[in-house]
């Protein structure tokens, strides 16, 4: 047997028990999810620090980024040392005082608003029953019950105050050691997760080169290649995301409080802080966000005044049409490259798998495997002659001209330095 035919027996053997170990692996996990689950769900605990530093690490090294090639044009040369460390700093600074001012502003409105809540529900459920009692008047058979329907409602109230709210205060106050320490976990976690960031920052770029060295040192320079331009393909669809929906849901926060603002000297709209705030945030959410954030809203309007709350219903109506087809999609073009359908799948998808988590990177993490299994089946439609059926794509490949970008890890940016030698470079091609 010629050594040809050895090797090519080698590989289909290989490939074969390959596919057979995946298929295995995959209907283990399978049976197994709930535990793996609850198995990664401990792990994610106990590397919740780690967890919060590397999210917010990730999210701002892009301004880190940006700011850090600024400040090295306009220092003089001997300054250029420390552009990178005072780059860092400047954005934590910025971060912790945004944090701060939208908490001042956010938690005195929504205190408001609770005591609001708590004084007025009851008063205006009397006010609306009388008033309809009164319209009805002459029609006996639609007072009694309007009057029996009001009755129950407000023994439901009393009930759930009674044999579920004050319990619930109670055993809030029962346990107040344990909700100190609950507490005072969470902000450990986060000073540890915020120490672990500024680390990782100023670090970026030496574990950028760290994991590209490794990467060369594992596989094959071509595969080294692919694999680093597949990193920043990645990179790149989740900054893009990320990036696009805050501006986006800045955009849509400041648009709402302008408006709101125009209500309060019109019509004394109240609340109108609270309710940008709510607004904005939710926004980032993709899909359900408009609907998450505008129901909560309506309903703070609705206590005080129903014309109010008709008219921000309809301005909503109108900010989210606005959003949806104008606003958003120039701000977030060629980001992910879904359609609506994949959009909405995603979201369900990954929620179901990872809660609200999920909610948030669904539509990025989806969008790269979308690409993935996409590029996997123009490969397979070219290898099988069948290129008339690319043109059916509607999303243009992403990596298609990648290898005339210098290749480069998620954490070097702008500001990296290492690039792929000219062997590799020439490997790859």
């Amino acid at each position: 047997m010629k050594k040809d035919d050895l090797k090519r027996i080698f590989y289909q053997s290989l490939t074969g028990f390959a596919s057979l170990a995946l298929a295995i692996l995959l209907f283990f996990c399978m049976r197994y999810f709930d535990q793996i689950r609850g198995t990664l769900t401990w792990l994610m605990g106990v590397l919740t620090p780690f967890v919060y530093g590397g999210v917010l690490a990730y999210l701002l090294k892009t301004p880190c980024n940006f700011l850090e090639v600024r400040i090295r044009e306009k220092l003089p040369e001997k300054a250029k040392k420390f552009a990178h460390a005072s780059t860092v700093l400047l954005v934590m600074i910025l971060t912790i005082f945004v944090i701060y001012f939208l908490l001042s502003i956010v938690l005195p409105e929504m205190v408001n608003s609770i005591v609001t809540l708590v004084k007025v529900v009851p008063r205006e459920l009397d006010r609306f029953s009388r008033w309809l009692i009164k319209e009805l008047e002459g029609n006996e058979v639609a007072q009694n019950y309007v009057s029996t329907g009001m009755a129950n409602i407000e023994k439901k109230i009393q009930d759930w105050a009674g044999n579920d709210l004050l319990p619930t205060l109670q055993g809030v106050m029962g346990g107040f050691a344990n909700t100190v320490g609950s507490v005072l976990g969470i902000v450990r976690d986060v000073v540890i997760g915020i120490i672990i960031c500024i680390y990782l920052l100023l670090g970026r770029k030496t574990f950028a080169r760290q994991g590209k060295a490794l990467i060369y040192a594992v596989f094959r320079p071509d595969w080294a290649d692919k694999i680093l331009d597949e990193i920043s393909f990645i990179d790149k669809t989740f900054v893009g995301f990320f990036g696009g929906k805050i501006l986006d849901s800045a955009i849509v926060g400041l648009i709402c409080y302008a408006f709101c603002l125009i209500m309060t000297f019109t019509m004394d709209f109240k609340n109108a802080v609270l309710i940008s705030v709510i607004i904005g945030v939710t926004n980032i959410i993709p899909y359900f966000g408009p609907f998450i954030g505008a129901i909560p809203s309506a309903l703070l309007i609705l206590i005080n005044s129903p014309v109010n709350c008709v008219i921000f219903i309809i301005f909503v109506v109108i900010l989210q049409q606005f959003d949806g087809n104008i606003l958003g999609p120039r701000l977030l073009a060629n980001s992910v490259g879904l359609t609506g359908f994949w959009v909405l799948f995603s979201i369900t998808l990954f929620q179901g798998l990872l809660g609200f988590v999920g909610i948030l990177i669904g539509v990025p993490v989806f969008a790269v495997i979308y690409d993935l299994a996409r590029r996997m089946i123009r490969r397979g439609l070219r290898s099988h002659g069948r290129e008339d059926l690319l043109e059916m794509e509607e999303v243009p490949d992403s990596t298609e001209n990648v290898a005339e970008e210098p290749v480069q890890t998620a954490f070097e940016g702008d500001g990296g330095e290492e690039k792929p030698g000219p062997d590799a470079a020439a490997a790859g091609k």
